[in-house]
């Protein structure tokens, strides 16, 4: 059973990227803004809440978005900003506890069940923090307070922008049988659709079935599947956890079988996973791409480059390279997925090193 006194606070920012370009420009104010990418090519880093109300979302082809949203306005990330900025939002964190998890630039667990400020409600730690990050940045944070990060997670999403949400050791169970499985964190719309064709709509219906069925049709993640339909996640905040590898895939609605149709799969997947490098400072020297076939095989190619990549090109070029050399494929593909590994911190990548054109 998960521990019913533990208190794990989930801070999520609010439209991060987006926020700090309108708060350092206030032209961008109240206007639908997009970080990333432009209007002919690309794709979407990030949308403001206005730009969000258009259907734009990160991941978006630029060209998409700007059809959804004629008015969208681009703008080139400032990486270097936004790490200055999270920085400033960890020192707080460290006022109130050593026992933080990040998870990006812009969110993080902190685990506050003995907070360094002696504060008896782990909802008033986060709305201290929630009020100081306001205060020192200018920009808004939503948090969810629970006794694991599975609902604390959750809970954050729940009263966004702006906003906190407790799910408490009593409600917890309830909170989750009454969610749509598509709501759950980390089952996507692949899982999802799966789950539903096996009648499992709900967190009760997941709850309803035994431990054996949902491995026998999930796998592993089957049994972190049964535990959380119950509201149990035994999972320590972890800081200063090492990183060893790094990656985005996508399961795809129908087989795909031509080669420039799964390289247009691969962009947003690219962007993803160079987003993070961007943001967490990181480089690397091994691409690995994989293909999950449509009878659920599955293959990785890998290549490993002397010097760090250096660019997002770089791993596109590499990652593209990857796919074209195993054409034409034996089977219709029903998953890719682009990682990193090899990670390597950005001050230790050699200044000479490589790049990859187009």
């Amino acid at each position: 059973m998960s521990d019913p006194h533990r208190k794990i606070i989930h801070i999520d920012m609010d439209a991060f990227y987006a926020s700090v370009e309108q708060r350092d420009n206030p032209e961008l104010r109240g206007k639908p803004v997009a970080v990333g990418g432009s209007a002919a090519r690309g794709v979407v880093a990030a949308a403001s809440y206005e730009a969000r109300k258009f259907g734009v979302r990160s991941a978006m082809p630029s060209v998409t978005a700007k059809r959804q949203c004629p008015d969208l306005i681009f703008v080139k990330p400032r990486f270097d900003v936004y790490r200055a900025v999270s920085a400033q939002i960890r020192e707080i964190f460290a006022e109130h506890t050593p026992i933080i998890e990040p998870l990006s630039l812009d969110e993080a667990y902190l685990d506050v069940t003995e907070n360094l400020q002696g504060i008896p409600l782990a909802r008033d730690v986060a709305l201290a923090i929630r009020a100081k990050i306001k205060a020192e940045t200018g920009l808004n944070a939503s948090a969810g307070i629970s006794y694991n990060k599975f609902l604390a997670k959750l809970a954050s999403d729940y009263r966004k922008p702006n906003g906190q949400f407790v799910i408490t050791p009593d409600t917890g169970p309830a909170f989750v049988e009454v969610l749509p499985v598509a709501k759950f964190h980390g089952i996507g719309p692949a899982t999802s659709a799966k789950m539903n064709a096996l009648g499992l709509y709900t967190g009760l219906d997941m709850r309803n079935q035994t431990l054996e069925f949902m491995q026998a049709n999930f796998g592993k993640a089957g049994a972190y599947y049964y535990w959380i339909a119950r509201g149990i996640d035994n999972r320590e905040v972890r800081s200063n956890r090492p990183r060893k590898t790094v990656g985005a895939e996508n399961t795809f609605s129908t087989d795909l079988s031509d080669f420039d149709a799964m390289a247009a799969e691969l962009a947003p997947l690219i962007e993803k996973v160079w987003r993070y490098c961007e943001s967490a400072s990181i480089r690397a020297r091994t691409v690995t791409l994989k293909v999950k076939f449509n009878d659920f095989e599955i293959i990785t190619r890998s290549k490993s480059v002397p010097v760090a990549i250096s660019s997002r090109s770089g791993l596109e070029s590499l990652s593209i390279a990857l796919l074209q050399k195993e054409m034409p494929l034996p089977k219709p593909v029903r998953l890719l997925g682009v990682s990193l590994s090899a990670l390597q911190d950005e001050t230790e990548s050699d200044p000479g090193q490589l790049t990859f054109s187009l």
